[in-house]
């Protein structure tokens, strides 16, 4: 077996050197270059040997150098901490713990591309010694296959799986399988690019743009802006680079852009007395205002000064005072004369009808519970009627009033007793704004 293995050997190195003795280019030789590399061994049974197998990893260093630009020199330096597995006619036991493992071998590399192609594929063989513990050396002969992947800076990844097959009696056939980093060891110079001298050119206006590319021979500019000065778009004698607002015409003081309208209103903030809160121009940017506070406001308002509601324009609120005046409005049992005090309080209602001419009124009698409901229906419509014919004839337009008998159907006290009952017997009026 290893008479065979010599011969493949010999065979491979004298094909490389026969397809790279002719046109090389030193150029294109790989410099000298170091390597990091890890991996593992890897010890497999065999029929042969005993039942010992082994697969370590291992660390090392590599050692590369072109030759051509298709064979390069490679040397191994690996280091691993395993029990050798010898064979077990060779009368040395399979040790009980790790040993370091140190090897050392020389291989030329030949490849099928130049080191300019990102992915290179190649072939390894050589020779190599191995110490276990100093104390027992086994030669080896890796035969392999690589592949070169190409980095920045002249480095390289080397992916590399070897047979390592047997070259003395200690030997045990293995493999190894590693991965390494190259870095050559002196860095490619990169050659100078010489330009060619600089035509003379002119530039009349001394603004480093050169007359044939200057849009603005006769006027200092920019590059950027092909020779003429930063433009201004807007006019505003702000030019582009600092105005904020660069197609509207607008302010210093603002930064290009116009006067701000902050609430939106169509008034300047500096027109605006008001300028966080929309307004109108007629008050000076700011809303319509409500001088009594009433929320509704002095253009809707007809009574601006006085606190008064919706429903009477702005102006106070009448019912309370009708309350007061229907107040009077009470009647005897079965009756429907109105007495003094509620004629006093009729008068005082004709004269706030005249002073409020938009108001109407819904004049509503009442009854006790005393009676059947149909003589108390009529008797609180006539009660009703009674109140709405005087104010009529004091002048009061009759369409401004409206009449209503509820009987006894909305008791304002107990008909249980005397006081209740004469205090249900009403008149009261409503106020229709």
């Amino acid at each position: 077996m290893h008479n065979s293995m010599k011969k493949i050997i010999v065979i491979i190195l004298a094909s490389s050197f026969a397809l790279t003795v002719m046109g090389q280019d030193t150029a294109n030789i790989k410099p000298a270059s170091i390597a990091f590399k890890i991996g593992v061994f890897n010890f497999k049974k065999t029929p042969i040997t005993d039942n010992a197998s082994e697969t370590v990893l291992q660390g090392g260093l590599q050692y590369l150098k072109g030759i051509t630009q298709h064979l390069d020199l490679m040397m191994n330096l690996d280091f691993a901490s395993l029990k050798y597995p010898f064979y077990t006619s060779s009368k040395i036991g399979i040790p009980k713990t790790n040993e370091m493992y140190t090897a050392l071998d020389a291989s030329l590399n030949y490849k099928l591309l130049t080191d300019e192609h990102k992915l290179v594929p190649y072939i390894s063989a050589g020779l190599g010694l191995a110490s276990i513990k100093n104390n027992y050396y086994t030669a080896y002969a890796p035969l392999g296959l690589g592949l070169q992947i190409k980095a920045k800076q002249g480095s390289f990844i080397n992916i590399l799986s070897t047979y390592r097959a047997e070259a003395s009696a200690l030997t045990k056939m293995h493999y190894n399988h590693s991965i390494s980093y190259t870095l050559p060891l002196k860095l490619r110079e990169k050659k100078p690019v010489l330009l060619p001298p600089a035509p003379v050119v002119s530039d009349d206006d001394g603004d480093g743009v050169v007359g044939s590319e200057d849009d603005c021979p006769n006027k200092a500019g920019l590059a950027k802006y092909h020779g003429c000065p930063i433009p201004d778009s807007d006019n505003d004698g702000i030019d582009d680079e600092n105005d904020k607002c660069p197609n509207v015409e607008g302010d210093i003081k603002y930064k290009g852009c116009p006067i701000p309208d902050s609430d939106k209103d169509g008034i300047n903030d500096e027109a605006d007395k008001c300028p966080d809160i929309s307004g109108l121009s007629r008050y000076e940017g700011c809303p319509i205002p409500d001088t009594d506070k009433d929320g509704i406001n002095d253009e809707e308002d007809k009574c601006p000064t006085i606190v008064g509601i919706i429903g009477n324009h702005g102006c106070a609120d009448l019912q309370p005072m009708i309350n007061e005046l229907a107040s009077y409005l009470k009647f005897e049992s079965g009756k429907v004369v109105v007495n003094k005090k509620g004629y006093a309080g009729l008068d005082a209602l004709v004269v706030l009808l005249q002073n409020n001419a938009t108001i109407s009124l819904i004049i509503n009698g009442h009854t006790d519970n005393t009676g059947t409901t149909k003589i108390n229906e009529k008797l609180s419509l006539k009660r009703a009627s009674v109140v709405a014919t005087y104010l009529v004839k004091k002048g009061i337009d009759m369409k401004r009033i409206s009449q209503k008998g509820y009987a006894d159907t909305k008791p304002l006290a107990d008909n249980k007793t005397l006081k209740g009952r004469a205090q249900n017997r009403r008149v009261d009026v409503e106020v229709i704004y």
